[in-house]
């Protein structure tokens, strides 16, 4: 070993998606909106003045905060955004779980986690989910640094109603409770909710899934002001212009048009439906989806044969090679015909 190899910070990363690029496949494998953006962010992108690629974007990106904040009814100063939901969860991370005490999630989850803990060396404990995939928030209770969660669970898709987040946040007033909402417009009711009577809420979302902007990476947190502040400090201290200025166009314009936006979620919603008659028709089982995505599994079938003959057919699903979950599909809603094509091959695969 080299004198300054042991200097290296070494982290065990996290592992995306794969991104496949072949004609003709059915990519159902990184919970990507199938439908494209609103039209008044092709139209803010056809105009786009291209001179304004020169200068330094908005450090405080007003207009998408302002946007946001409008949307959501609260106040500009309780916004924060960032590159994609990972980059405001990781300065979140950074600003809020610094206790001695381990942060708590749950042992089936959004990988990204343990991954930023040990990056920023945090200490950590994972609780384990129910048999059938659900929070006890009784396991919350114990003295904790902080806690975060995804509603709806990536990868289960499993949606928890807000008595469950508020049971946890009732136990947990002294640390910071960061709910982290990707898939929360394919669900029920979002934390946002919680947030005038609990002021150690945070709540993330994104614009890759629902809103159709996976390429641009837009994430946002909503929380008491006081939250918003020490995260802008935190994201002042190494990198001021976090947004580019084409996402912070781009990004205000996919809020502004509600009517598309809805129209988008019910059609992925309605295929959503559709595919868990057809899974269960065809002795799959499955948690009850609250997002953009089913998470199956067949008793004849193995997760791992099926998954290696569907990518022969180009068609990717997510598979993951983990303790309690090996023999489990992630499959993201797509089109209605991609689907179809799905089932099809399924059908004539398992006759």
């Amino acid at each position: 070993m080299k004198a300054w190899q042991d200097k290296i910070r070494s982290v065990v990363p996290y592992t995306p998606g794969e991104q496949p690029n072949r004609q003709n496949m059915i990519k159902l494998n990184t919970n990507e909106n199938p439908y494209p953006p609103a039209p008044g962010v092709r139209q803010a992108l056809d105009s786009f003045d291209e001179d304004r690629l020169r200068l330094y974007p908005d450090p405080t990106a007003g207009l998408l905060v302002n946007t946001l904040a409008d949307y959501y009814g609260v106040g500009k100063d309780q916004v924060f955004v960032g590159v994609g939901s990972d980059d405001v969860l990781a300065v979140a991370f950074m600003t809020f779980f610094n206790s001695d005490k381990p942060i708590f999630f749950p042992d089936i989850t959004y990988s990204f986690y343990p991954v930023w803990a040990d990056l920023f060396r945090v200490p950590y404990e994972k609780k384990a989910l129910t048999e059938d995939f659900a929070i006890r928030p009784e396991d919350y209770y114990p003295a904790n640094g902080g806690v975060i969660f995804p509603n709806p669970n990536a990868p289960t898709s499993r949606y928890e109603e807000l008595s469950v987040i508020e049971d946890i946040l009732e136990h947990n007033q002294d640390v910071i409770v960061i709910v982290d909402e990707a898939y929360i417009d394919f669900a029920g009711e979002s934390a946002l909710k919680l947030l005038e009577r609990y002021e150690n809420l945070l709540v993330v979302q994104t614009f890759s899934k629902s809103r159709s902007m996976a390429g641009m990476r837009i994430g946002f947190a909503i929380g008491h002001p006081d939250l918003i502040r020490a995260m802008n400090d935190v994201k002042y201290s190494f990198n001021s212009y976090t947004m580019n200025q084409t996402a912070l166009v781009l990004g205000a314009e996919a809020v502004k048009d509600e009517v598309y936006f809805k129209e988008c979620v019910n059609k992925i919603i309605n295929t959503r439906e559709r595919a868990k008659a057809e899974f269960s028709s065809l002795g799959f089982t499955y948690p009850e989806p609250g997002a953009n995505f089913i998470f199956v599994t067949h008793p004849e079938y193995p997760a791992q044969e099926l998954f290696a003959a569907l990518r022969a057919q180009d068609i990717y699903v997510r598979y993951f090679n983990q303790p309690r979950i090996d023999n489990y599909l992630r499959v993201t809603i797509g089109t209605d015909e991609q689907m179809t094509a799905l089932f099809n091959f399924l059908r004539e695969y398992m006759r």
